[in-house]
């Protein structure tokens, strides 16, 4: 028997509970032993629940208690959770996580800590939620060598965008909407603002280059300003939009971006919708690989944490681990892509007609807008470029500029 604490009742937390008690034996089977929750700590209120009996409001408590072996991390945050995070595994317990935010700030000292205790500290639901790809990226680079990753990591983002793309829903409606669904908190900032999505992509290329990638210095946009006007003008240029993070692992450092993307429909990725998420990685030997399923929920992410119960159990390979050093990240004005510029003007065709482009577009039911595909140049080119705009006759304004996303 191994007895586990959980930190944290809520949708993850009860949701481990809930997923240990229906998947009793099955678990016990994979982890090679039977696991029992012992504590449960959270401030509010458990009455009737079924670990009511098991409530406290101590840290100390678990800390101190030789039993527990485990220490189910799924406060969330960045302080309080890296306290405990911290003590625990200083205390010689192994601590599992679905905190993205704990692991993008704080994953180097704590992997150390684990590292050094002999004890393990596992996050397979910090990145993806339900989809298993932690363990197959982790051990992907034993064997190849990773050159980029890139992918949708928000499901709150990615059902919003899908919603304006589908139905030719406003923002604003789409995301009441997925607050309606709980998809979205009241305050969404860290979802739409891409800030959510870029700390899950600065954990993966930290355990790609093996050093710290501080997700504080990723250029990260979010979704807040995209309207349907840019969904017209991508579909008829056979584009759609995702929020997408996109890293290269380069000589010196790495190229990092969390942003809306123009996806070409005839990409795999174009095709996860709602709140699915999906990463796109390229290795050096194995090429391209798509990990697709559900990136959030109660079960899926719950399910995601106990798979780390058992390998923290059984004492699998698992070995995860970035160091202090922080890798550079590469200035933003220097990566190469294409871009949709969109601008309002008098006059669309006369316009277009001044403008160097790979594709140029006009709708009949935009007669005030144009738009076009520029070839691939930097983001300091691009800045550059729409100044010059400002010079061509019937120039008003640029509505949206939006970069391309290519493997």
């Amino acid at each position: 028997m191994v007895k586990i604490a959980i930190l944290g009742y809520g949708v993850v937390g009860s949701g481990v509970a809930e997923v240990l008690r229906m998947n009793q034996s099955k678990i016990a089977k994979k982890a090679g032993k039977n696991i029992e929750v012992k504590y449960v700590m959270d401030l509010k209120d458990l009455s009737d629940d079924p670990l009511e009996s098991l409530q406290i409001k101590d840290f100390g408590i678990i800390e101190n208690d030789p039993e527990v072996k485990i220490v189910v991390e799924s406060i969330g945050g960045e302080t309080i959770a890296y306290d405990y995070a911290k003590r625990a595994l200083l205390s010689g317990k192994s601590v599992c996580t679905p905190n993205k935010a704990l692991m993008a700030k704080h994953g180097a000292e704590l992997l150390s800590i684990a590292k050094e205790k002999g004890v393990f500290l596992l996050f397979e639901a910090s990145v993806g939620g339900g989809i298993p790809l932690i363990r197959p990226f982790n051990d992907a680079l034993l064997t190849d060598e990773i050159e980029t990753v890139s992918g949708i990591l928000n499901g709150t983002s990615n059902y919003i965008l899908t919603q304006m793309s589908v139905n030719g829903t406003s923002y604003s409606e789409a995301l009441r909407s997925a607050q309606e669904l709980g998809y979205a908190e009241q305050d969404p900032t860290a979802d739409v603002g891409g800030f959510d999505a870029c700390r899950k992509l600065s954990i993966l290329l930290s355990l790609a280059t093996g050093k710290k990638v501080d997700y504080e210095k990723i250029k990260t946009e979010g979704i807040e300003k995209i309207s349907t006007d840019d969904f017209a003008f991508a579909h008829a240029l056979g584009f759609t939009l995702k929020q997408i993070v996109n890293g290269r692992i380069c000589e010196n450092g790495v190229e990092a971006i969390t942003a809306p993307f123009l996806v070409p429909i005839c990409h795999p990725m174009a095709a996860v919708n709602d709140v699915y998420n999906a990463a796109w990685v390229k290795g050096k030997a194995t090429d391209n690989v798509m990990l697709y399923g559900s990136g959030a929920g109660k079960y899926p992410t719950a399910s995601a944490v106990i798979s780390n119960i058992a390998d923290a159990v059984n004492g699998g390979h698992l070995s995860y681990y970035w160091s202090h050093e922080e890798i550079n990240i590469l200035p933003a004005d220097a990566y190469v892509k294409r871009k949709v510029i969109r601008v309002s003007c008098e006059n669309p065709d006369a316009f277009l007609k001044s403008v160097k482009a790979e594709k140029t577009i006009s709708l009949a039911e935009y007669p005030n807008f144009a738009a076009w595909l520029t070839s691939h140049e930097t983001e300091a080119e691009t800045t550059a470029s729409l100044e010059e705009l400002k010079k061509i006759p019937g120039f008003k304004a640029v509505e949206q500029v939006l970069r391309v996303f290519e493997e």
